[in-house]
């Protein structure tokens, strides 16, 4: 027949020292509620002998261990306790969960009820420790857990999880006053329930100042997309000139290279065989390009291959449409060859020949934007948030589990 500590009658008319006191809790952690459903090496234990732990077994167990290496002290210590959590062997070398306290089963109940019960702290200095919070807390109620957070590096993020005996006594703890500040730093308390509900309200909110923001620089990139457009317009006013005529099949955009080379430098010429009208954009005034073809050819109106062609130097509204559609046209051309890999063959295309007043010459860019720019941004690359336990025993790692009081 197995032996409890004494009854909590006669506990009660014992003084309990400071150390003893540390014990049966730290104990009583390992075993209780929170710790003993998530600590595989505990578990593992019990299935030995009928849910009995040797007490040499619990003294590998490394908190329990800096508070005493003397079996007697961890005995009387649980014979004092008024939780009635723990038994001891009639030999005084085992103890175990009082089969008359069994784990709650963790369902969707228990689940709510402790999520009601838990209580967020922050302010504490980042070196503080598990023990530096236990002390403080000792006077202020039933703590069943300390749950000290950690992050990315397992470094305290100065705030904790508290579970209390009740919703009520979690709610009573909230209102204390001397629960609002730690040695001079002034303490955030509210329920666990409340702080997740502020934070999900904060990252929503932040998600929407996002997506604000994001509109609105897109808004604003757009709008000095279209300024550099009209201005990038602007700065080609009187360059272009368009031309018709019966130009036949065999007339090429080289042809009107080779018209120009001597008189202006020519950036994009739209035209294909057989089409009957075309536009050229120079790099300078066309109405000068056009002049000096008209000079070199004594006066008389340039031809090509010898069929006569009407020339005209686009101006107002046809002129600012025209080069709308040129810039288009490149875009379009642009995508296509950064769709084959880059390859940019030749470097004919549209634009024609690069040896006939077009060499070097810079590519229409952007989204109709500028004629002479090349330049494009660099993609920019794209925590997960860490809470790991500290683990309490020196059985294997594989076996270790979350045994500390809290942390």
């Amino acid at each position: 027949m197995s032996a409890k500590g004494h009854s909590n009658e006669m506990a009660e008319n014992q003084e309990v020292s400071p150390l003893e006191k540390k014990v049966a809790e730290q104990i009583e952690y390992y075993f209780g509620d929170h710790n003993l459903p998530r600590d595989k090496f505990l578990k593992e234990q019990l299935q030995l002998d009928d849910g009995w732990v040797p007490l040499e077994t619990m003294l590998k167990f490394n908190r329990l261990k800096m508070l005493t290496s003397d079996c007697s002290v961890i005995v009387e210590a649980l014979r004092k306790s008024r939780t009635g959590l723990l038994e001891v062997s009639e030999d005084k070398t085992k103890i175990r969960r009082c089969p008359s306290k069994p784990l709650p089963e963790f369902n969707e109940e228990y689940r709510d009820a402790l999520k009601h019960k838990s209580v967020y702290m922050k302010g504490f200095p980042l070196e503080t420790t598990l023990d530096d919070i236990k002390d403080w807390l000792s006077d202020k109620g039933m703590v069943e857990n300390i749950h000290m957070r950690k992050g990315p590096q397992k470094t305290f993020k100065g705030s904790v999880f508290l579970v209390l005996e009740t919703e009520d006594a979690a709610k009573a703890f909230v209102a204390r006053e001397d629960v609002k500040q730690f040695k001079g730093n002034d303490m955030i308390v509210m329920m666990k329930d409340d702080y997740f509900t502020k934070k999900f309200a904060e990252k929503k909110q932040s998600r929407a100042e996002a997506k604000a923001k994001a509109r609105s620089e897109k808004e604003e990139k757009q709008k000095q997309a279209e300024e550099e457009e009209m201005k990038s317009l602007d700065d080609q006013r009187g360059c272009l000139l368009r031309f018709s005529g019966n130009l036949g099949d065999q007339t090429s955009r080289e042809d009107f290279h080779e018209l120009f080379a001597e008189h202006a430098q020519i950036k994009w010429i739209d035209f294909t065989r057989g089409a009957k009208e075309g536009t050229i954009l120079f790099t300078s005034s066309a109405k000068e390009a056009l002049e000096k073809a008209r000079q070199a050819q004594g006066g008389a109106e340039p031809k090509i291959k010898e069929k006569e062609v009407k020339w005209e130097v686009l101006e107002g509204d046809a002129e600012m449409e025209t080069l709308k559609k040129i810039i288009m046209d490149q875009q379009e051309s642009l995508n296509k060859r950064k769709g084959k890999g880059g390859h940019r063959g030749k470097g004919r295309g549209r634009g024609g020949r690069r040896d006939r007043g077009g060499r070097d010459q810079p590519q229409f860019q952007g989204k109709k934007t500028k004629f002479d720019s090349d330049d494009e941004e660099p993609a920019s690359p794209k925590k997960r948030s860490l809470e790991a336990n500290g683990n309490d025993t020196q059985a294997p790692a594989a076996k270790q589990a979350k045994t500390e009081n809290g942390s």
